[in-house]
């Protein structure tokens, strides 16, 4: 569940980066007749990436291999195969790559934890940035004087009060 709000948040934010096409116009060879296992190639092709473009979905890709893929896809669910079995097809076939939301585990793990990271890393050198620059502020209103200066300046003072 969780991943499928990534997933959705993710191509909600990279769909306008795509240059605002949602998706590949899909042949008439590529439309399967069931309208149900239709709408769940289509969830698959937003959820496996083409592994010869920058990072495009299956749906977004015109590459070649993407249709390829496509085609996979559409064999094992006309082959009874669900979801999850074709995701985990795909990603043995094509490495954990292929899949638009990669798994949790120790080689991704910095792909996870790098927009926390950054988020609180951003938030610490803003906190720093603001504190350094009211320590300047203020550091200039607050001047404190030596024993051997405040000695001076009394002595001056009493000379001035004397005049």
């Amino acid at each position: 569940m969780i991943r499928v709000l990534f997933l959705s948040l993710f191509l909600s934010l990279a769909g306008p980066v795509s240059g605002g096409a949602f998706a590949v116009s899909p042949g008439p060879d590529e439309i399967m007749p069931d309208p149900d296992l239709e709408a769940r190639a289509t969830q698959l092709y937003g959820q496996l990436r083409c592994v010869v473009c920058q990072s495009q979905s299956l749906a977004h890709s015109n590459a070649t291999l993407a249709a390829d893929m496509r085609g996979v896809v559409r064999d094992r669910l006309l082959a009874g195969q669900s979801n999850q079995e074709i995701l985990d097809y795909m990603q043995v076939r094509y490495g954990d790559y292929v899949l638009m939301l990669p798994p949790l585990q120790g080689n991704t793990m910095i792909l996870w934890l790098m927009p926390g990271l950054l988020l609180i890393g951003g938030g610490i050198g803003i906190f720093l940035f603001l504190r350094q620059q009211n320590i300047r502020a203020n550091s200039g209103t607050q001047e404190t004087l030596d024993p051997a200066e405040e000695t001076r300046l009394a002595e001056l003072l009493a000379e001035e009060g004397q005049e």
